[in-house]
């Protein structure tokens, strides 16, 4: 079983939501779509549903092509970000509403319920209305109630994001053993970097309707297909830099310079584009290979044990996150510390040329 789109577009007066897109979601795993705010993930997501047709292409689920095909005729169900319940109903009559729209049987139903509600740690619960419980507890009886149909395909489009922290971090780890339980096909929209890796499973990359890059989790994070993938799936997003290839040494421009080694060490002269991630720019220097980069301090942002720094590199503006607080004037003249084995390099039409050394080793 498998959820198929190909050549799928979607265009609204003239305006394009999704480019076109082949992509094919197997039986039994999570897929994430990560992208900023207006990327396509929604608008995907409601294509895969049947909420939407496709302005081109088609879909198919098993094999079949629903194309068309209306929503309450698949096996689809769907979970927002604004989670919604029947608030005069208990649990238990939420998660059964949509057996009972479906005509099954009481026992059926019963059985049912009571099933899902133990998946989801909701059977002491099931008398309560959803007003009396938490926000993740609302939240997984909305879950519960997409999960009980037994469809196929799930969508979850930023569920967590109007909880707490708290909150959120409990349902990440709990969505995986949910949708391992399942064993449906799970679509989790998110913003977050972060919650992608937390989720696993497969990731696709948007950005601006177009699915910039699709396949295993840890992959995509390491190996970006491109600078845009890169900026994507970082959180910050990357940083750059040009740089020049010559023999076996990579200028970054001022007196920085490192030996064009591993993976670099075979590329052609030349331009190109160098990234790296804000976790990597250090203050000190760390490592004997370490290239330094004189900056302006713009702000910083303490966040308790780490801060962001700010800073104004030529016409580049960098984000780095280092340990530790930094009480730095805004202003000042700061030098930085990249390790060049997490150093990205992109050709002039933004493709991977070269990953980083530590993410070939990762």
């Amino acid at each position: 079983m498998a959820l198929e789109l190909r050549g799928v577009s979607r265009s609204v007066a003239g305006r394009v939501h999704i480019h076109p897109t082949d992509l094919t979601l197997e039986k039994g795993t999570m897929n994430v779509l990560l992208g900023p705010t207006s990327a396509g993930k929604t608008s995907l997501m409601r294509l895969m549903a049947g909420l939407d047709v496709p302005s081109t292409g088609r879909i198919f689920w098993d094999g079949q092509d629903v194309t068309g095909m209306r929503v309450q005729d698949r096996r689809v169900a769907m979970v927002y970000q604004q989670f919604i319940n029947y608030p005069a109903m208990s649990v238990y009559d939420n998660i059964a509403s949509p057996l009972r729209l479906m005509g099954r049987s009481a026992a059926e139903i019963d059985r049912a319920v009571k099933e899902t509600a133990e998946m989801m740690k909701l059977t002491p619960m099931l008398t309560r209305k959803p007003l009396e419980l938490s926000g993740g507890q609302q939240q997984r009886c909305a879950l519960a109630r997409a999960l009980v149909k037994g469809a196929g395909l799930v969508l979850l489009d930023e569920p967590l994001a109007n909880l707490d922290y708290k909150l959120r971090e409990e349902l990440r780890i709990e969505i995986p053993r949910i949708f391992e339980a399942s064993g449906a096909i799970f679509v989790y929209a998110t913003t977050e970097p972060e919650e992608a890796l937390l989720l696993g499973g497969n990731t696709a990359a948007l950005w601006e309707g177009r699915v910039t890059q699709f396949g295993p989790t840890p992959r995509v994070y390491r190996q970006p297909a491109d600078a845009t993938t890169a900026r994507v799936f970082s959180d910050p997003p990357m940083n750059f830099v040009s740089c020049f290839k010559q023999g076996n040494r990579v200028n970054f421009g001022d007196t920085a310079n490192a030996p064009a080694s591993g993976a670099f060490a075979a590329l052609p002269d030349g331009r190109y584009l160098a990234g790296f991630r804000a976790n990597h720019l250090e203050l000190n220097k760390h490592s004997g290979q370490a290239v330094e980069f004189h900056c302006t301090l713009g702000v910083t942002e303490i966040t308790g044990s780490e801060t962001f720094i700010h800073l104004h590199h030529g016409a580049e503006k960098w984000v780095g996150l280092v340990h530790g607080v930094h009480d730095l004037a805004p202003g000042a003249q700061v030098s930085v510390w990249l390790d060049p084995a997490h150093v990205y390099l992109f050709d002039a039409a933004g493709r991977l040329a070269a990953p980083a050394a530590y993410a070939l080793a990762a």
